[in-house]
Order: C-alpha cells, then sequence, then structure tokens
C-alpha cells in the first residue's frame, strides 16, 4: 500500500553521517526521527499491480492522489514530500503542486522505513510483508515481459542460427562423402555437383560394377537429367576408381543416409523460418527476404532493437570489424553488411552499389519500425518498399524517374487498411468457430455428467423392483408343484386366506393337534410357517382342507347348481370339524 510518514525536524548533513547512519538500523532510534502519519493498504493483487505500474510509468494513480490529498495540509507551501522515484515525484508536484525531494536524506530515510516498515504497521508481520512484495514482484515482471506468442522473434534467433550451422555441416560432411566414395568411383565428383544429389546417388549406385540399365530410371529420377543419368552409366563402366568390400561400402552408405535427412531437415525448417518471419515481420520479410531479414533480426537481437536502429548502423550491421579497422586505419568505410546478400545490391554496377544499400538500408529501418509497432502485421507496406527499390534502382541505370514517397505511402496505408480489416474478420470467424466447438464440448460434458447421476437413483430402484417381482411369481408356482393339482374350492375362497403347504407338513399337523402339549417345544424350533399352527382354529381348517382335497379327487368337478351345493356341504362340514376341534 501507500504509506505516509512524518520527519521530525533534523539535520541534514547529520543524518548522513556514519555514526547516524548506522543508528537507522536501531528501531527505538529511528521511531524518534520517523512516525507513520497514514498507511492506504491495496484492496487487492490486481490493485497492487495497477499502482505499481502508475509509479513504474511516473503516473499519479487515483489511491495515491486520494491519499495525498486527505492526510497532507492544505497549505501545499508549507509541506516539503519526499520522494524515492524522481519520475513520480516530479508527476506529484506538476499535477498536486506539493514541493518534492528526491535522493540524498530520503534514500537513507527510506532505507530505514523499508527495514522497519512490519514494525511501523500493526497487524502486518516480517514474513508476510516478505510475501506481498513477492508476489507483487512476480506479477509485475509478469505483465512486463508479457508479449504475443505469434509475434516472438526469438525463434527466429533461433532459426536463422540452426540453419548457418547446418549449411555449414552439411557442406563438411558432403566433402567427406565425396571424398570417401571418391576412392571407388572418382568420376561421379566431375558430373554431379550438388552436394544432396551426390549423396542420394552414392546411396542408390553403392558398387559401380553392379550398375546397369535398369537403374537408369532411379538415376534420371534423382539427377532430373537424361544425359547426366546416361554419363554416369558410361563412366561407371570405365571407371578408374578401386574396389571396395561389402563393409566399407555398408558404412559410406548410412555415412550419406545421415547427410540426406540432414538436407532434408535444413529444407524442413527453412519452411518453418519462413512462416515465422511472415508472422513476426512481414514487411521487412517481403522488402529484403526472409534470411537476410532473419539474419539481421538476429544480429541485432531482436526485431525492436533493430527498430530502434538508425538507418546508417543498418547499412553497416554486420560489418562492425572492417569498420574499426577502417576508422583505425583511416581508410574507407564498408559500404554495406549483412545487408550485400540482398539480390538488389548485387544487380546494381558497382559505382551506385553505395548508393543503392544506403537507400535499402533507409527502408529497411522504416519496414522493421512498422512490424515492431503495427497491431496487425501486414506485408502491404513491405511489398510497396520494395516497388521503390526497384524504382530506384532502374532510376539509377536509365535515369527514369521514381514516384514520391508521398504517394506511394497514402496507396499502402488504403491497401493496409483493408488488409487489416480482412485479417481481423478472418480472426473473429475463428474465435467464433472456437468459441462455437467450446460451446459444444461443455453442452457434451453437462449431459454425460447428468446422465450419469439419473442413472445412478434409477439403478437402484431397479434393483429394489426385481426381487419384488420374483416373490410374485415364485407363489403361484410352487402351488401346483407342491399339490399336484388345483383345488377347485380355493378359488371361491379369500386371496388372505390362501396358504400352500406340503403334503409333509399337513399329515405331521393333525398328529400334533391331537396330541397336545408334547409337541409344542417342537413347534418353536420350526420354521416360520410351522410357528404360526398354534390356534386350534386354524389346524381345524386345515383339516377340512386336506379332506376337500381328498374330496375333489375322488368326485368330478361340477358345474353351475351343483357347485353352489357342494359349497354349502363344505360350509357345514367346516362347522362340525370346528366344533370337533374345541372339544378336544
Amino acid at each position: 500500500g501507500y504509506a505516509l510518514l512524518a520527519l521530525k525536524e533534523v539535520e541534514e548533513i547529520s543524518l548522513l553521517q556514519p555514526q547516524v547512519e548506522e543508528s537507522v538500523l536501531n528501531l527505538g532510534k529511528f521511531h524518534n526521527v520517523v512516525r507513520l502519519v497514514a498507511f492506504c493498504p491495496f484492496s487487492s493483487s490486481q490493485v497492487a499491480l495497477e499502482n505499481a505500474n502508475a509509479v513504474s510509468e511516473g503516473v499519479v494513480h487515483e489511491d495515491l492522489r486520494l491519499l495525498l490529498e486527505t492526510y497532507l495540509p492544505s497549505k501545499k507551501k508549507k509541506v516539503l514530500l519526499g520522494v524515492g522515484d524522481p519520475k513520480i515525484g516530479a508527476a506529484i508536484q506538476e499535477e498536486l503542486g506539493y514541493n518534492c525531494q528526491t535522493g540524498g536524506v530520503i534514500a537513507e530515510i527510506l532505507r530505514g522505513v523499508r527495514l522497519h516498515f512490519h514494525n511501523l504497521v500493526k497487524g502486518l508481520t516480517d514474513l508476510s510483508a516478505c510475501k506481498a512484495q513477492l508476489g507483487l514482484g512476480h506479477s509485475y515482471s509478469r505483465a512486463k515481459v508479457k508479449f504475443n506468442v505469434n509475434r516472438v522473434d526469438n525463434m527466429i534467433i533461433q532459426s536463422i542460427s540452426l540453419l548457418d550451422q547446418l549449411d555449414k555441416d552439411i557442406n563438411t560432411f558432403s566433402m567427406r562423402v565425396r571424398e570417401w566414395y571418391g576412392y571407388h568411383f572418382p568420376e561421379l565428383v566431375k558430373i554431379i555437383n550438388d552436394n544432396a544429389t551426390y549423396c542420394r546417388l552414392a546411396q542408390v549406385i553403392g558398387n559401380r560394377r553392379e550398375l546397369n540399365e535398369e537403374k537408369l530410371e532411379k538415376l534420371e529420377e534423382l539427377t532430373m537429367d537424361g544425359a547426366k543419368a546416361k554419363a554416369i552409366l558410361d563412366a561407371s563402366r570405365s571407371s578408374m576408381g578401386m574396389d571396395i568390400s561389402a563393409i566399407d561400402l555398408i558404412n559410406i552408405e548410412s555415412f550419406s543416409s545421415r547427410v540426406v535427412s540432414l538436407s532434408e531437415y535444413r529444407q524442413s525448417l527453412h519452411t518453418y523460418l519462413r512462416s515465422k518471419m511472415s508472422q513476426v515481420a512481414p514487411s521487412l520479410s517481403a522488402l529484403i527476404g526472409e534470411a537476410v531479414g532473419a539474419r539481421l533480426i538476429a544480429h541485432a537481437g531482436s526485431l525492436t532493437n533493430l527498430a530502434k536502429y538508425p538507418a546508417s548502423t543498418v547499412q553497416i550491421l554486420g560489418a562492425e570489424k572492417a569498420l574499426f579497422r577502417a576508422l583505425k586505419t583511416r581508410g574507407n568505410t564498408p559500404k554495406y553488411g549483412l545487408i550485400f546478400h540482398s539480390t538488389f545490391i548485387g544487380r546494381a554496377a558497382a559505382k551506385n552499389k553505395g548508393r543503392i544499400s544506403r537507400y535499402l538500408a533507409n527502408k529497411c529501418s522504416i519496414a522493421s519500425r512498422i512490424d515492431c509497432f503495427s497491431e496487425v502485421p501486414t506485408s502491404v507496406f513491405g511489398e510497396k518498399l520494395r516497388e521503390q527499390v526497384e524504382e530506384r534502382l532502374s532510376f539509377y541505370e536509365t535515369g527514369e524517374i521514381p514516384r514520391k514517397n508521398l504517394d506511394v505511402m497514402k496507396e499502402a496505408m488504403v491497401e493496409a487498411e483493408e488488409a487489416a480489416a480482412e485479417i481481423t474478420r478472418k480472426l473473429e470467424k475463428q474465435e467464433k468457430k472456437r468459441l462455437k466447438k467450446e460451446k459444444k464440448r461443455l453442452a457434451a460434458l453437462a449431459l454425460a455428467s447428468s446422465e450419469n447421476s439419473s442413472s445412478t437413483p434409477e439403478e437402484c430402484e431397479e434393483a429394489s423392483e426385481k426381487p419384488k417381482k420374483k416373490k410374485k411369481k415364485q407363489k403361484p408356482q410352487e402351488v401346483p408343484q407342491e399339490n399336484g393339482m388345483e383345488d377347485p374350492s380355493t378359488s371361491f375362497s379369500k386371496p388372505k386366506k390362501k396358504k400352500s403347504f406340503s403334503k409333509e407338513e399337513l399329515m405331521s399337523s393333525d398328529p400334533e393337534e391331537t396330541t397336545g402339549s408334547p409337541s409344542l417345544p417342537k413347534r418353536k424350533k420350526s420354521s416360520p410357517r410351522e410357528e404360526k399352527v398354534n390356534d386350534p382354529e386354524e389346524a381345524g381348517n386345515r383339516s377340512v382342507s386336506k379332506k376337500k382335497r381328498r374330496f375333489s379327487r375322488e368326485e368330478p368337478v361340477s358345474s353351475g347348481p351343483e357347485e353352489a351345493a357342494g359349497s354349502k356341504s363344505s360350509s357345514k362340514k367346516k362347522k362340525k370339524f370346528r366344533k370337533a376341534a374345541q372339544e378336544d
């Protein structure tokens, strides 16, 4: 937060003495000199970062303004405000009108304030203050270093450095293959000049004695020339080379295959470099080429550094050794450095090389600044600047007057606005597509989670319903198995009184009922179905049902009024049996 401290009137000269500087380390002595007037803590880390950025840029934040206007006296001329940072001190003096002092004694007092600050503010510990400072420092540094990932020039610097190293290595390895395979087939070196093609042919030919017309098509495919393929075939038949063993040939072929793979990787790396240059510095690459533009960025250290260089520095960038040697010996300074590799200087006449290099360096400086500071990078300006260099080159050769720079830049501005609008439109479409995909993905995840949550209670309900259904189904299945036949009388009785018992249970119930007490303990230990048969009325009902079953087996089932008569007779019999059971 912001802290406002009051300093007692002391001599400034005495504060700078070594004894007084050492006394700042003592908390008791420091309290006699400095006291805390007000402390305004930051409400969140975001607010702290905003205030830190404002202080670093020399801008008075609203929080700082509110603190100073609240706690400082209205008579501004009587107040002398000590500030550590000169930029923010100048801003306070300009906006609020307070006299500010920086440096000297203020730095010494602020050193003691930083040392004893956790003791000045109540509730603040040294550990928490250190954590807050560390967090704010990390967030401040992260915000300063934040950049667009697609416009990182570090990758260009590494790629062009690796490309140059690969060129050297491939050249060295190719010369080694030429020398090694030249012992066996020395005539091939004179026919084929390209290193990668030579290594591929060394792989295909192998032993020159085995080369015949069957491999002629393969040779034409590699050399892209029928005459060269025929020359290789003729040279292999009359070669002056020595014979070679199979193991030596295997080593040559494996080494040449590695050289071929390196050359293929070099091509893919060059493609990657071109794509990165079109993203990071499209105008510079359109003006001077991808390779030369990347070398300029790598030599300067970054695109920002290159944009800060004047055109005279860009012109001799890469020729520092020759420049300092010329300054030392008082000779002629170099006319060009890395930009010599561009096609414009090679096409110019000897007397015009210096002039065209100066003009090209000027346009390169403009293009690098456009690429560095434009929000939407486009290659429109680079193409227009290239046209200007072409016109200036033709002017040196033919005397044709080129267009004015103002007219060219107006055309470029119109085209750049159209190109920027198109690029922003494409980016918006891509963003919309990405948001749609994200919404679909989130909707699918939400649907899947809802299905999972809804399926769990349903499964529990299904699991609880299944055993119930099984129990209901088991009851009607057991009756015909135990009884053998269905009882016609049971169809007229109520469903609550329906009970299915096996023949053994029914037979055992009769003697138990007649005997009485001796069978009671056995009934207690029996199954739950047998425990229920304690009432004599139930025993009588069971005996009746047994006689009914015997009766139904002997007599056929009657229909109509005969069934009603049978039911009346059975009810009379039931009453008789109940009386007999009660008497027993």
